[in-house]
């Protein structure tokens, strides 16, 4: 398949920085700007804004449509909700421009994989000021060029869910400017995956990392299926100064030759045993350290671990030649108490996550 003449729509993630978050959305912008730094990344492409923003240029050419959202009191949740509801119908719904279309199908065959990630990148999200961090929606294991053109356009649609409209008014947040950008990523079947925080969310302590898992994807821990694993590692010594191994009863894994996610219980001999080595610990803990360097502030990290099956080590390469990074954004709730106390530490550093991720309000 020959490229299309003229590419404008979709750029690699290596042609993607920290400056790019206007064309790419803040979740590309964060991942190139990761790979630009030597972080290993999963290989990506991008859908750039201005794919979405000729998409709505039909649908809503005046801006009526978005400003009257706009418009609307952040506590009329009723009125919120179907606003936003047919607007992503008619996104949805919308045919794909041939042009754009053709560019997201050749960069999805480039990528040569069995399946991919795909990823909303919302021109405002993981900001220092407001992450939006899973009020936009991610799709895993999709196949197939049509399933990749449908994801996208879902992605899209979701600028637009209940609780993405309903956190920008009641943040104040106008809609004028919004857009889409989205991430299409390799598919990746890691051995575990979680977060790391470059300084405690406990308690905000800056000379400690604090990292939590579980076994396969970090979906389960997203979902709150799981109570995860936890250590806190010193940056100074690399002592794992804490650790909890919890009852983790269930797991998400990607097969690339299997049909998609699947969530299972876990072996009982699993159950209790830790989703990661002291080594990978501290590996983890290293990566994590580069990335708070190369941007200057402590940063909030979703990661993976390559390798066999859960519990079964895997042998033939380094911790550090296992880790990739799913993205990387600036720590907010420290950061704003740093400032003002307007946030309470929350128990466990996943809370945070599923403070962030879970769709209720």
């Amino acid at each position: 398949m020959t490229e299309p003449a003229g590419a404008r729509f979709v750029r690699g993630l290596g042609d993607v920085g920290a400056a790019d978050a206007a064309w790419a959305g803040g979740k590309a912008a964060a991942l190139g700007e990761l790979a630009r730094a030597g972080i290993p990344v999963p290989r990506a492409y991008v859908v750039t804004v201005a794919a979405f923003g000729l998409v709505m240029q039909t649908l809503d050419p005046s801006g009526a449509i978005r400003g009257a959202i706009g418009g609307l009191p952040g506590d009329d949740l009723a009125a919120l909700s179907s606003a936003a509801a047919a607007l992503r119908a008619r996104i949805t719904a919308a045919p794909l421009p041939p042009e754009v279309a053709a560019e997201i199908t050749f960069a999805y065959r480039q990528l040569e994989v069995a399946a991919v990630a795909v990823r909303s990148s919302a021109t405002m999200e993981d900001s220092p000021q407001a992450s939006f961090a899973g009020l936009q929606d991610t799709y895993l294991a999709v196949r197939g060029a049509d399933d990749v053109l449908d994801r996208v356009r879902s992605c899209w649609a979701s600028l637009y869910n209940d609780e993405s409209v309903t956190y920008r008014r009641r943040q104040g947040i106008g809609e004028g400017g919004l857009a889409m950008g989205v991430v299409v990523q390799r598919m990746v079947s890691p051995r575990a995956a979680g977060v790391m925080f470059t300084r405690s969310p406990v308690t905000g302590d800056r000379s400690v990392v604090a990292i939590e898992g579980t076994w396969g994807l970090g979906s389960a821990l997203v979902a709150g299926e799981v109570t995860p694993d936890s250590f806190t590692v010193s940056k100074v010594t690399g002592e794992i100064t804490g650790r909890r191994v919890s009852a983790k009863l269930r797991a998400h894994s990607f097969m690339p030759n299997g049909d998609g996610i699947t969530a299972q219980p876990m072996p009982t001999a699993l159950r209790r045993s830790p989703c990661l080595t002291d080594d990978e610990a501290r590996a983890l803990t290293a990566v994590g350290l580069r990335v708070e360097e190369h941007y200057g502030v402590p940063q909030d990290i979703e990661w993976a671990l390559l390798g066999d099956a859960p519990g079964c080590p895997a042998l033939h390469a380094e911790p550090a030649d296992r880790i990739v990074l799913l993205q990387s954004r600036p720590e907010t709730v420290w950061a704003a108490r740093d400032q003002a106390p307007i946030a309470t530490p929350k128990p466990r550093a996943s809370d945070h996550v599923l403070v962030r991720f879970r769709k209720a309000l």
